[in-house]
């Protein structure tokens, strides 16, 4: 495939669209080229050739029962729709879709720098190339996809740390079970970081800056692929980069709740979240209680 042919190559999300005649319920992008997008839709029936596209889609379903057929030239593949399943449409491939009915999908828009990069991590010389699926059975690359779906937060900063870390870890899985050819394999990484390493990694998260705290950032001052930055560095605290920004925001949120002067609204503000009711739902769902429930408990 020349430069030309890959230039020609639309966008996942606008495709997407074009395909299924409808918006998304909701997307979110990465905020680098290799950061990839998701989003969930819900759409009633297709019959239409979905153009080939600049990123892979990895896709899964909730509460859906659809018998799927994908048509390239005389080859015809079939499946169905169900909850623990995936279907994958790898970049630059074009096929006829018939679905006859509604379907509620989560799509990942997957980089091909992506699965290149996490490629480049393993052992193995092989291709970073994805076998096309249609409905094919894999509930941990479909457990993923929902866990993606479910953590965007309205924070900026935080849900696009976990979209990163969750791509990297998207692509692993990919390549392991879905790849063109024999499967990578990744090197085992044991132990955490430096001292130094994880000392000055913990001051870029707790800086203010958007680009000291991008994993990229962090691994390449660590001297690590992102894949494994983020295991020592969990090797070193407990938790991933993004768990332990989510914590330490948490603690910032609360100290700020329990000063009466500053409203719900300047928390949510100082703190990077999108609105107050995101921030709102981002509390809650961590501590069981609303800031103005915890603020009335504290004070």
């Amino acid at each position: 495939m020349d430069d030309e042919d890959v230039n020609k190559r639309r966008p996942a999300d606008a495709e997407m669209a074009r395909v299924l005649k409808t918006k998304p319920l909701n997307i979110a992008s990465g905020r680098d080229p290799s950061g990839g997008g998701i989003a969930r839709w819900q759409h009633g029936a297709l019959h239409d050739v979905v153009q080939p596209m600049a990123d892979h889609v990895v896709m899964t379903y909730i509460d859906t029962l659809q018998p799927l057929e994908r048509r390239t030239g005389r080859i015809t593949a079939t499946g169905v729709a169900r909850p623990g399943v995936v279907t994958i449409i790898p970049a630059g491939t074009s096929a006829r879709w018939d679905i006859g009915g509604a379907v509620d999908v989560i799509q990942l828009y997957l980089p091909h720098a992506t699965i290149e990069r996490v490629a480049a991590e393993a052992d193995s010389g092989a291709a970073a190339a994805l076998q096309e699926r249609t409905g094919h059975p894999d509930p941990i690359t479909s457990r993923l996809l929902i866990t993606a779906a479910e953590a965007i937060e309205g924070h900026t900063i935080l849900d696009a740390m976990f979209r990163q870390q969750l791509m990297g870890l998207l692509a692993t899985r990919l390549l392991a079970a879905h790849a063109v050819g024999n499967p990578p394999t990744l090197s085992p990484v044991s132990g955490g970081l430096p001292p130094r390493i994880l000392r000055r990694a913990l001051e870029r998260l707790r800086s203010e800056s958007d680009a000291d705290v991008s994993l990229a950032a962090l691994a390449a001052d660590a001297g690590l692929s992102r894949f494994h930055f983020c295991r020592a560095f969990k090797e070193s605290t407990g938790m991933p980069p993004h768990a332990w920004l989510r914590q330490y925001r948490l603690e910032q949120a609360k100290a700020m709740l329990r000063d009466p002067s500053l409203s719900i609204i300047a928390v949510a503000v100082a703190l990077g979240y999108a609105s107050q009711t995101a921030f709102a739902a981002a509390f809650k769902k961590l501590t069981g209680v609303s800031p103005s429930e915890f603020r009335r408990l504290a004070t």
